[in-house]
């Protein structure tokens, strides 16, 4: 599973300053501020490394 951190905004402007909030988190970007349907913008930003113990393609209930 990967983890994905969403910043929507009104404007390029704001959804850029909510994602430079993310990234002195400690997350690197995913994708850059873009226009979606309806004016609405929208960012991403993901973990610079895999949480311990995540094991990508295997379910919970695997052992």
């Amino acid at each position: 599973m990967t983890l994905r951190y969403t910043v929507q905004g009104d404007t390029e402007q704001e959804t850029a300053a909510g994602l430079r909030l993310l990234l002195t988190l400690g997350l690197q970007p995913a994708m850059p501020p873009r226009q979606l349907t309806d004016q609405r913008w929208m960012a991403r930003a993901v973990p610079t490394e895999a949480p311990a113990g995540d094991d990508p393609g295997r379910g919970f209930d695997v052992p």
